[in-house]
């Protein structure tokens, strides 16, 4: 069974919390944290899969300036030049200026995406593209005949271009597996201004069950909270895939 629906559209959207006394602010330092919070200490300790983009930025930048911390100005760059852009990047003069920060920083990024790029040549053209649910069953091809069920998060960048995907969980998919925190993570992490759902239903039956439903309008909800758009939730089988309706 096929269900097709409008092609996605993704909205660029800023999202800022405040309390509502604006003149009480907290800060935290990042002298302030504990080592166990501190980027090095994390890898040292709990490996490189434990840290996040922003993170494994901090430990190639190793300091930040008076004005900012190492941990601020990681997630400014990423958030200001995008990930795609910054690996891209290979004029140190043009990044310095770009980021306002110094040469020997720009530098140091320059030459670590330069090394990724040497020891790991991708061979596509490009990023893909998602803006249907049948261009989403598509590109998840390999997990139409899956064993067990599983939940994958796509996560597009503004122009509908997947930047990032990951298995979110294995297993029968319910509200107690799945939490919005685990769905959301990812595109805070990586920069996607929306994310698209996908499970399988290794029964070969892609219906969704009440259980999928109510699952899409809380992560829906969630979505508006965090400002990053839900555009869809497909269940696939072996013989096709149904789109569950977001516009609830």
């Amino acid at each position: 069974m096929q269900k097709y629906s409008s092609p996605y559209i993704v909205s660029d959207t800023d999202f800022v919390m405040t309390t509502g006394n604006i003149e009480r602010q907290y800060v935290t330092k990042f002298r302030d944290l504990p080592d166990t919070d501190k980027p090095r200490e994390k890898l040292v300790e709990h490996g490189v899969k434990s840290l996040t983009l922003p993170e494994l930025l901090a430990v190639i930048l190793g300091v930040g300036t008076k004005k900012e911390n190492v941990m601020e100005m990681s997630q400014r760059i990423l958030r200001e030049y995008g990930n795609s852009a910054l690996a891209d990047q290979m004029d140190v003069q043009k990044l310095a200026a770009d980021l306002g920060i110094s040469l020997g920083k720009a530098s140091q990024l320059v030459a670590c995406m330069e090394i990724g790029r040497r020891l790991y040549r991708r061979n596509d053209s490009g990023l893909a593209v998602i803006r249907t649910a049948k261009d989403l069953y598509d590109y998840v091809k390999d997990m139409h005949g899956l064993p067990k069920e599983q939940l994958r998060g796509v996560y597009l960048d503004t122009h509908n271009r997947v930047i990032h995907d990951e298995v979110i969980s294995i297993g029968t998919i319910n509200s107690n597996i799945v939490h919005p925190r685990e769905v959301f993570k990812p595109a805070l992490e990586y920069g996607a201004a929306a994310v698209v759902l996908v499970h399988n239903h290794p029964s070969g039956v892609s219906t969704p069950s009440i259980s999928d439903i109510e699952i899409t309008k809380q992560l829906i909800a969630a979505g508006k909270i965090v400002g990053i758009n839900l555009l869809d939730h497909i269940v696939v089988s072996r013989d096709g895939f149904t789109s569950i309706d977001v516009q609830y």
